[in-house]
């Protein structure tokens, strides 16, 4: 079904992978305990490590990768699992589904001012599967008078794929 949109530009070399990149400086035991207050949630130590571990991650991070890192600690699935439904009740966190049927979280107001928009589009590696996030991207829809409401509505999640730099 052609809608009629108009694509913006984007530039050839994608930007770094989004979990690379790390916040100039960690975020205190007490401004992480804050956050989680405001946000009338009990501060636990689960619940720190999860924040600890999205202010360090940015980016996309599915529950899976959250376990690989914290379950050394002592923490089980079903636990980071729902501590990231928690979190992302409280608004703390965004959840997305690529289309794979895979959630990922992202920090979505963090310690610091960090904030993150959900209107951002997403590059997936059809490759090796790394999905990093396309801050400061945006297209513009016109047109397509047929278009599910959502569409016209600008209530849509925009994803590119293609090869990373790593797989390219």
């Amino acid at each position: 079904m052609q809608l009629g949109y108009k694509s913006a530009t984007l530039p050839t070399a994608m930007p770094n992978k989004a979990k690379s990149s790390k916040r100039a400086t960690a975020p205190t035991l007490e401004e992480l305990q804050a956050l989680l207050r405001s946000a009338g949630l009990r501060s636990t130590a689960p619940r720190v490590a999860v924040l600890e571990y999205f202010h360090s991650h940015l980016g996309p991070n599915s529950h899976a990768e959250l376990f690989e890192a914290l379950g050394s600690k002592g923490f089980d699935r079903a636990t980071i699992y729902r501590i990231l439904i928690d979190l992302s009740d409280a608004k703390i966190l965004s959840r997305t589904d690529l289309g794979d049927h895979l959630w990922r979280f992202e920090l979505k107001l963090g310690v610091g001012g960090v904030e993150h928009t959900e209107d951002h589009p997403h590059f997936v590696c059809v490759d090796c599967g790394e999905v990093s996030c396309l801050p400061g991207f945006s297209l513009k829809l016109e047109g397509g008078a047929k278009a599910p409401k959502s569409v016209t509505k600008n209530k849509v999640a925009v994803q590119l794929k293609g090869r990373c730099d790593n797989c390219s």
